[in-house]
């Protein structure tokens, strides 16, 4: 054997050896792990579904075992396409799905303290503390979880690059007729054969260019849906910021309602010492001034946990969040919004998830377009510049030759139809499934408008009658008190009275705040501040 064929066969041997060593084995065994959605490390999309992904993939079928050979005999390489293919294995199809960004449970309202004084829910705290628009600013800036879904984008420019790559070109040499010794005159045979070829894919049906426009409407429809991402984490930032609110208003209310008793038991007391009140009036308004101030450091507690609830929206740490300021009010003195009407317009023209789905159609589209450009894989153009025919153990000159072929996939029985019909059933779910979404968002509006007229009434209600009644009612028996015609429990039971009253009051403020930061979510725009 020649110095050329064993320098050949060695190298033959050991590209055989490295591939058996570093191929995966294709029989059925236990598998570790997965890729399960949203699983740390995953490949999958935690930005949710992609609408319009399930028609086509971005690899070309039939393509696991297409021979490059031109020619039979054992010069005729057998070499998959897969390992020229450039989508390989990425897809900008998730492979999984992950449920959108859970909201956040509101807060538990609260305690109340004992007497409330409701003209504190005009005081917007400090001048320096953070409004609503600063809160929201910070939180899509510094929130942990929107800056984990946010890679999802640069993931997906990603994948738009390794669509738009080239397949790679094969090169492939191969040493045949090879004796187990060597060829005589006695003992003819051969030649022994060197070649070196190169094998060229030609994409004639312009696979790679419909990849290239899924890949880059499969990036447009992230892009809208880590928009809505941004629209659920804000809809968790109102409720977060309104019990924050909400909580610095009961400590404002039980501050008042432990000076009021303070007063109450002062007075009884200087009543007891005249002799015009038992001792027991005494203790009863002691009884109840020490439960206000119980509840007064519930309220005071509840306030910071609000705070450092929010704090982990903002990513700001616990001990920073329970001295923050916050500057906001839950009284509404703002103008009301546009007719239902317009609010319907704006949802369906502004909401990230409807836009998501429109691109996903197109997204859709395109999957049609590239599984049509899959019915022909592509065509393997060979060039063989170089086979010696060993002529050596003749005695004559070993010649070399030249040689140029072409391997064309015949599309008779696999022309990719089922991922043809699948791609454009998939265009009509996609707009069956826009169709679902935008009744729902129209659904979604008109109760969050009605909400806000019922809660908005709820409040007048409160303000102009039931409000004003308490006070009066309340400011009569301490008059009588103090004359000496009502004893302390009939004062006590009248406190009790009003502090009902101005619960339900503060209630109804804080659930038409809600109200109006829930309509601005549904129609994804702030039309409300």
């Amino acid at each position: 054997m020649s110095n050329l064929s064993r320098v050949l066969s060695w190298g033959l041997l050991s590209a055989v050896l490295a591939t058996l060593g570093t191929g995966q084995a294709n029989g059925q065994g236990p598998t570790i792990g997965g890729d399960s959605p949203g699983a740390p490390g995953s490949q999958s999309s935690s930005l949710g579904p992609v609408p319009g992904s399930g028609g086509s993939s971005l690899e070309n079928p039939g393509g696991g075992g297409q021979l490059l050979g031109g020619r039979p005999g054992a010069s005729s390489p057998r070499v998959p396409t897969s390992i020229s293919t450039p989508s390989g294995s990425t897809s900008t199809t998730p492979s999984s799905s992950i449920t959108p960004t859970a909201s956040v449970a509101p807060a538990d309202l609260p305690i109340y303290g004992t007497i409330a004084v409701p003209d504190l829910v005009d005081d917007e705290g400090p001048a320096t503390g953070m409004s609503l628009d600063d809160a929201i600013d910070r939180m899509v800036r510094e929130n942990l979880d929107l800056r984990g879904k946010f890679m999802e984008i640069p993931q997906a420019k990603a994948d738009i690059l390794t669509a738009s790559l080239r397949a790679n070109p094969i090169f492939y040499a191969d040493a045949q007729l090879v004796p187990y010794g060597q060829y005589t005159n006695a003992r003819p045979g051969g030649q022994t054969q060197y070649d070196v070829n190169i094998s060229y894919p030609l994409d004639l049906t312009r696979k790679r260019k419909y990849r290239t426009i899924v890949a880059c409407r499969a990036e447009k429809v992230l892009e809208a849906q880590y928009q809505d991402a941004v629209r659920q984490q804000i809809d968790n930032l109102y409720t977060a910021y309104v019990d924050v609110l909400a909580a610095r208003s009961a400590v404002r209310f039980s501050e008042k309602g432990v000076e009021g008793l303070q007063k109450v038991y002062k007075s009884t007391n200087a009543l007891f010492q005249r002799g015009e009140q038992p001792k027991t009036a005494v203790n009863r308004v002691k009884i109840q001034f020490d439960t206000a101030e119980v509840g007064l450091t519930n309220n005071r507690e509840a306030y910071r946990r609000a705070k450092r609830a929010l704090g982990v929206m903002l990513h700001i740490s616990p001990a920073e969040a329970e001295i923050m300021e916050i500057r906001g009010t839950i009284r509404d003195s703002f103008s009301p919004p546009p007719p239902i009407d317009e609010l319907y317009r704006t949802a369906l023209s502004s909401r990230p998830d409807i836009m998501s789905y429109r691109l996903g159609i197109s997204r859709a589209e395109a999957d049609v377009r590239l599984a049509r450009a899959n019915i022909l894989p592509d065509v393997y153009l060979l060039y063989q510049p170089y086979t010696l025919q060993d002529n050596t153990y003749q005695g004559l000159k070993s010649p070399t030759s030249w040689a140029v072929g072409v391997t064309v996939p015949v599309p008779i029985y696999n022309r990719n139809q089922g991922a043809i019909q699948r791609s454009k059933l998939n265009v009509t779910q996609t707009m069956i499934q826009l169709a679902s979404l935008e009744a729902g968002v129209v659904t979604e509006v008109r109760q969050s408008e009605q909400t806000y007229i019922v809660t908005l009434a709820a409040v007048r209600k409160n303000e102009d009658s039931v409000l004003l009644d308490a006070q009066t009612v309340l400011a009569d028996s301490e008059r009588l008190f103090k004359q000496g015609e009502l004893d302390v429990i009939g004062l006590l039971a009248e406190y009790r009275l009003f502090n009902d009253v101005a619960r339900q009051y503060l209630d109804s403020l804080v659930a038409h705040r809600r109200s109006m930061l829930s309509l601005n979510t549904s129609l994804g725009r702030r039309v409300l501040p």
